[in-house]
């Protein structure tokens, strides 16, 4: 099996075992299962924002450790005033060393939208989502068929969740883009060999149809990187290695933002000028 098919398997083994020690009705009992949910993708549009949506993200299957003792609360503030549109916390313990408590201590600590980035295959995770304050949720094509993944759109949307649609190619957009998404993100990185290329987001912005949010995600190394994704139609721009190999990622966010704004405001500036 590769990376991908590793992690899926394991993943429906870990929720079974997870439905019998916390089942739903205890989690329908949390503090935030009533909170109404912050939009990803408003806050991915705000003009005042970056569209950087900033990564949690303590190991890798790829990397190994990369940040593994991070303190979520003063690198998820720190992020946020470092101009980032939004948050993304892993929670997948087994291969990426996250935690539901991750998530949880920086909803506390931050009023934004919080994707939880793990390896959604059931109902289950949507609810656990909810009841950790989650505001969006990643669903992956490459590890759902197109008709469970619209059901887990569907669930995730009644909640008012929103969804991270996340694909690689062209067949995966078509195959599941559906009316639950509005968000899609072009995942750089093959989950097969965990190389990446941001050819690939560029290649497939032409696809991604009018009205829906784009994102980036993986091997975003420089901010002139992003400025090319945003005119190629870009609003999002998930970061998590970039930013964590820095033993202070929110410093690291911060220097990289302030690069990125300056970018924009000499294209913007030469624009006017041409």
């Amino acid at each position: 099996m590769n990376i991908l098919d590793q992690i899926i398997a394991h993943k429906y083994k870990e929720v079974e075992e997870r439905k019998a020690l916390y089942p739903v009705k205890l989690l329908e009992k949390s503090l935030y299962f009533e909170t109404p949910c912050l939009s990803l993708e408003r806050y991915l549009l705000r003009p005042d924002k970056s569209g950087v949506i900033a990564e949690i993200k303590r190991k890798s299957p790829s990397k190994g450790d990369i940040n593994p003792y991070v303190s979520v609360e003063r690198t998820s503030i720190g992020y946020m005033q470092a101009g980032a549109s939004a948050l993304s916390i892993l929670t997948d313990s087994h291969f990426f060393g996250g935690k539901n408590e991750d998530l949880m201590i920086a909803r506390k600590y931050n009023y934004c939208p919080i994707l939880r980035k793990d390896f959604t295959v059931d109902e289950y995770q949507i609810v656990e989502a909810k009841s950790i304050g989650a505001d969006a949720i990643l669903l992956i094509a490459a590890a759902l068929e197109p008709a469970r993944l619209q059901q887990l759109a569907a669930f995730a949307r009644s909640f008012g969740l929103e969804v991270l649609l996340e694909v690689h190619s062209r067949q995966e957009l078509e195959a599941t883009l559906c009316e639950y998404v509005t968000i899609v993100g072009v995942n750089n990185r093959n989950l097969q060999t965990f190389q990446t290329d941001v050819a690939l987001s560029l290649e497939l912005a032409q696809f991604i149809p009018a009205g829906i949010t784009k994102v980036s995600e993986s091997g975003l190394k420089s901010p002139k990187t992003l400025v090319e994704l945003q005119e190629a139609g870009y609003n999002g721009f998930l970061i998590g290695e970039t930013f964590m190999t820095d033993g202070r990622p929110e410093r690291a966010a911060a220097e990289f933002i302030r690069e990125l704004r300056q970018l924009q405001q000499r294209v913007s500036l030469e624009q006017a000028q041409s």
